[in-house]
């Protein structure tokens, strides 16, 4: 959120905007009175992290312009926009996370653990189906067998990494929601608990302790969504506005955390990091 505001700020807002902030944290059944309380508001256009909030406005508002940030499947079939290019009606903004980005952060995890089978995949099972499917698939293609490990709450965080443990899993890749996004720092300690190296697209990940991390520059994608806000405050139509994909990954290795799990980062792996946490 910080680099949402620097991001107006550097855009020429700074005493002529009003900026009305509603946290939901972990209780997203709050959404639609906090849905309700905003459009309540003279709003000129409003900021929606993640698809909870999203799902939540477009419910209610087919007029307010939507600014969102984490998309997490197909805003087409959520029935959010017309298409990608030009999404028609009152929503717009930038995917965070890619069903292909499972295959790869398949194929650098291979390179630290590199007899990965059985691969355990962490996901949130109430709005993650498309990324567990991708995921899946890419793991079938690189030969490694995996273990479905769904979650819908946080109570589920340690019976699944029990369940990880107990079938002797040999690496995780953790996908991306909202809930997952939120318990990053229990993930990461509960991975190594359990002594699993793991990987996720979230860059706060292995800065809470967590293995590696592979995706997009997460501060760099808010700031880029409040020039979507600046564009729509001047007058653009969100319609005509195309909704973005992430262009530019980050690899972030916590050599910490390895020496902690008793495994070796190949150098050719550093060598590719965009940070290496020590």
């Amino acid at each position: 959120m910080e680099a949402f505001v620097q991001g107006l700020r550097e855009s020429g807002y700074v005493c002529n905007i009003a900026v009305e902030l509603r946290l939901y944290g972990a209780a997203p059944e709050r959404l639609p009175e906090v849905s309700t309380e905003l459009l309540a508001l003279p709003c000129d256009a409003i900021f929606a992290a993640g698809p909870y909030p999203i799902e939540a406005l477009a419910k209610r508002t087919n007029e307010v312009p939507i600014v969102g940030i984490d998309f997490e499947s197909d805003p087409v079939a959520a029935g959010w926009a017309r298409s990608l290019s030009r999404p028609g009606g009152n929503v717009t903004g930038l995917f965070l996370d890619l069903p292909e980005l499972g295959g790869k952060q398949i194929e650098l995890l291979k390179e630290v653990v590199p007899n990965l089978s059985p691969l355990a995949i962490l996901w949130d099972s109430s709005i993650g189906t498309v990324q567990f499917d991708a995921a899946n698939a890419a793991a079938r293609v690189a030969g490694v067998t995996v273990l479905s490990l769904p979650i819908r709450r946080i109570e589920d965080f340690k019976d699944v990494f029990a369940r990880a443990a107990a079938e002797q899993t040999r690496g995780m890749v953790v996908l991306s929601s909202p809930l997952i996004g939120g318990q990053r720092a229990l993930i990461a300690n509960l991975a190594r608990e359990t002594r699993l190296p793991s990987i996720s697209l979230f860059n706060l990940f292995p800065r809470s302790g967590g293995l590696m991390a592979y995706g997009p520059d997460q501060a760099a994608m808010y700031g880029r969504a409040a020039l979507y806000v600046d564009r729509i405050l001047k007058g653009a139509k969100p319609g005509e506005l195309p909704i973005e994909r992430p262009s530019r990954f980050e690899l972030i290795v916590n050599l910490k955390t390895a020496k902690a799990l008793g495994i070796t980062v190949p150098p050719t792996l550093l060598a590719r990091a965009d940070e290496v946490i020590e």
